[in-house]
């Protein structure tokens, strides 16, 4: 039997249950745009949370975002009833859910969404009316491939298959001003030496700190460290490492700024990271280098990359910390 075509409703309002990780997020936006373009008069509202949203506050596949704060006002039983209870008061025709827990399909059961589809991950089928299956071969595909295949497979297609993020005017205008702070270097060149995952995927902080002082000097180039707060250890280190200056912006920007940031450079070198993802958006060259994650299935969805990986027999072990499952 084949899957219910859910791209045959007339749908008007559709809930899409965003990915919790940046990266992730990123390479849906392929899918959100084949939704948009076969939906182009429906209203298309992302859930997501508070970091994952800040993507899409400028994003032409959506309409608008509601954020799904599971660390603040939708913390425990109570959280998850008044975010059902904001969901409700919507009405909402359909939820698609590229997240793959059953606590996506959880919400939209009890949300009263008449259409719920998805994948047949986390034991959720009976959850689901347009319930697509897993398969093996599915599991190799790239990220992107993967949410492109759910929508398809419910008979939604077209738009365009390039990852996809928007900046606002305002936005490059600042970006454009904290780069501008020396006219004497002709580009810059962006190092990300954090990872959320774990610390088994980051690269050593005195390789980038050579690595940059090396791009530095041969493309006289203004240097730009990105990363989170959690991060800012390791920025310490980089830059107590570097010979050339730096322009030193971790733990410093809300993730609307980082785009905006990255958006604007001629190279980023990177770990395997949501930032790996953002500039890939923004068609910026990439480094990226990769260590317990699959490449294969999380590489930047561009042409413009090139990978750095040993090729060990552990690999992908997909640990978070070496030696630590």
């Amino acid at each position: 039997m084949g899957v219910r075509q859910l791209g045959k409703q007339p749908l008007q309002r559709i809930l899409v249950r965003a990915t919790n990780w940046i990266g992730d997020a990123v390479m849906t936006t392929p899918a959100l745009a084949a939704l948009r373009a076969h939906y182009p008069e429906a209203e298309i509202v992302l859930l997501a949370n508070p970091l994952v949203a800040q993507l899409f506050t400028f994003h032409s596949c959506v309409d608008r975002v509601v954020i799904y704060d599971k660390k603040g006002i939708h913390a425990g039983i109570g959280g998850f009833w008044r975010i059902v209870t904001e969901l409700r008061a919507q009405h909402f025709d359909a939820a698609v859910l590229l997240q793959n827990a059953i606590e996506a399909a959880l919400l939209a059961v009890f949300a009263g969404i008449p259409c719920r589809a998805g994948y047949t991950t986390d034991a959720r089928r009976l959850l689901l009316n347009y319930p697509v299956s897993v398969t093996s071969a599915d599991k190799q595909l790239h990220h992107t491939d993967y949410y492109l295949h759910l929508l398809g497979q419910l008979g939604i297609n077209g738009g365009d298959e390039k990852l996809r993020l928007d900046c606002s005017v305002e936005e490059q205008q600042w970006a454009k001003a904290m780069l501008a702070s020396d006219e004497r270097h002709d580009r810059v060149i962006a190092i990300n030496p954090g990872a959320a995952y774990g610390s088994a995927k980051r690269w050593f902080p005195e390789r980038f700190a050579l690595v940059a002082d090396m791009l530095a000097k041969r493309y006289n180039a203004q240097i730009l460290l990105t990363g989170a707060p959690a991060e800012t250890d390791i920025g310490a280190d980089i830059v107590g490492a570097m010979d050339s200056t730096v322009i030193n912006m971790i733990g410093q920007t809300s993730v609307r700024q980082m785009m905006s940031l990255l958006a604007q450079c001629e190279l980023l070198i990177t770990n395997d990271s949501g930032p790996m993802h953002v500039a890939a958006a923004f068609d910026v060259p990439i480094v990226a280098v990769f260590g317990p994650t699959d490449h294969t299935t999380t590489c930047p969805a561009s042409d413009n990359v090139k990978i750095v990986r040993k090729d060990t027999e552990c690999a992908p072990c997909l640990l978070r910390q070496w030696g630590i499952n």
